[in-house]
């Protein structure tokens, strides 16, 4: 297939089968499986979806042409979905266990992951995802490390996540200029309950816009009229908001929940 990258897609197409095949043996597909694999592009890896027969294959394909394409080649073994997966909405997620792979775009990848974590609607059996390795490095920050992020913390409220492999931009036509890490995410058994996940996002928004102030700055925008007890979560107000451990977070949510918020 002939195809032209789109820059403004931010189309990097996969075509390393050693990376493929890492991915696809890490995935553990069977039968029983509904795949949803998103920017499918050139269909490298949505052939080698389809050898290991899951019950059901979804491919979500912004470009028009490569999705006319993967509907073309891949015909009945498939279903093309030609949308901007950000506009995916949970009448399509609802009611179904997706196993997620996917060469996320880069221009949107935290977006997108960001969404899924704090969808209650998506279910998942495990997620298999590229990433710029700069964002992988995030996702898999520890607490006090520079890379400690927002994203670290959404991501690690729903999943355990490992890296699988490092990829170079050899991998890629064209070539990128990053390097990349595949990254596997694997539902948690137990999650720590918050009323709506909005307020994690909120919470983790206001304290990382802020993260070279202390957080006395951010507790004061989220709790004002409030006395909030420091001691009851052990941090000062002195700390940062890469200082704060995620299990904290969640518990600052809880707080901000039972006020009413």
């Amino acid at each position: 297939m002939l195809i032209k990258p789109k820059k403004s897609l931010g189309q990097n197409f996969l075509h390393d089968e050693n990376i493929i095949n890492k991915i696809i043996n890490a995935s553990k597909i069977s039968s029983d499986d509904q795949v949803l694999e998103v920017g499918p592009g050139t269909g490298n890896l949505t052939k080698l979806i389809i050898s290991q027969k899951p019950k059901k294959i979804y491919v979500v394909e912004k470009d028009k042409s490569l999705a006319a394409e993967l509907e073309s080649q891949y015909y009945n073994k498939i279903n093309v979905i030609n949308k901007d997966i950000l506009k995916i909405t949970n009448e399509f997620y609802s009611g179904k266990k997706f196993l997620i792979l996917g060469n996320l775009p880069y221009n949107i990848s935290t977006k997108i992951l960001s969404n899924w974590c704090l969808n209650n609607k998506l279910n998942v059996s495990k997620m298999i995802l590229m990433f710029q390795k700069e964002v992988a490095e995030r996702i898999l920050a520890n607490v006090n490390s520079r890379e400690y992020s927002r994203i670290t913390i959404l991501s690690n409220w729903k999943f355990d996540i490992h890296k699988i492999t490092d990829v170079s931009p050899n991998s890629f036509f064209p070539k990128p200029k990053v390097n990349s890490s595949v990254l596997e995410f694997i539902p948690k058994k137990k999650i720590h309950k918050i009323k709506d996940p909005k307020n994690l996002e909120k919470i983790t928004k206001v304290f990382f816009n802020q993260r070279r102030k202390m957080i006395k700055k951010p507790i004061n925008i989220l709790f004002k009229n409030f006395e909030f007890d420091y001691k009851k979560f052990n941090i000062k107000p002195s700390d940062r908001a890469q200082n704060i451990d995620i299990d904290i977070y969640l518990k600052i949510v809880n707080e901000y929940e039972s006020l009413g918020n």
